[in-house]
């Protein structure tokens, strides 16, 4: 079966996960080497963790911001880039909090689970994003705890960009799944709606995954290279 092209598509959703940002160096969360293999989310990433300990989450996520901070976007993240501006209708729905997307020149990009370099205050309402690595101050003007705008555990996914993210979903001819692990809920979902609507899928993942028999086309290997393998007819930058 051939592999489809992106220059063929209008309507595009590239659906990421962690193994986009692999190639990177961002360190993954399950697999071999993945972050909760060595820090106990409960302590790290979860509210309950914040409210009994801020100094110490913010040391771990101060830890994150600078791994993070070292990365850079890969070829792979290019190839999306060029879809976007020469497709009509191609956007990116993210699982991945490491805004490598935009740092490669994307703009349409739906984050499901917030971003490491993004704070809010819940004391009064204000928030900030920045890249400075480690965050110099951390309390807001008010004086509270800056959180991390991210979806910890046991979080609620942001209502509006779930919501985003099933109409891009739902309108898209071509699903470019990348380097998740489908075992996320509920994001790990929202590819049946792509396939409920007649899209045709693809799964990009060394490995295969709990919704693999979803796609009709699979294709082995790194991000990057199998991205690189969809891209003919499209301008890449050099």
């Amino acid at each position: 079966m051939s592999i489809p092209q992106l220059a063929d598509f209008d309507r595009i959703v590239f659906f990421t996960g962690a193994g986009m940002s692999a190639e990177s160096g961002v360190p993954t969360y399950r697999g071999h080497g993945g972050i909760w293999k060595q820090y106990d989310y409960e302590r790290y990433a979860c509210q309950t963790a914040f409210d009994r300990d801020p100094e110490g989450v913010w040391e771990f996520h101060n830890y994150r911001r600078g791994l993070v901070g070292a990365c850079r976007p890969h070829r792979g993240h290019d190839v999306i880039v060029a879809a976007e501006q020469q497709r009509p209708r191609a956007t990116v729905v993210t699982q991945n909090i490491d805004e490598m997307h935009q740092l490669a020149g994307s703009t349409g990009v739906t984050e499901l689970h917030g971003s490491l370099w993004k704070l809010r205050c819940e004391a009064c309402g204000a928030t900030r994003h920045g890249y400075d690595s480690p965050l110099a101050e951390l309390h807001c003007g008010c004086g509270a705890w800056w959180r991390p705008a991210i979806t910890w555990f046991g979080d609620m996914l942001n209502e509006a960009a779930v919501q985003s993210a099933i109409q891009q979903i739902g309108q898209c001819e071509l699903l470019v799944a990348i380097g998740t692990s489908a075992v996320v809920y509920p994001a790990a979902q929202l590819p049946r709606i792509a396939a409920a609507n007649g899209a045709v899928l693809v799964e990009i993942n060394p490995e295969p995954t709990p919704m693999s028999s979803m796609y009709q086309h699979h294709l082995r290997g790194p991000a990057s290279e199998m991205l690189l393998q969809m891209a003919e007819g499209l301008e890449l930058p050099t």
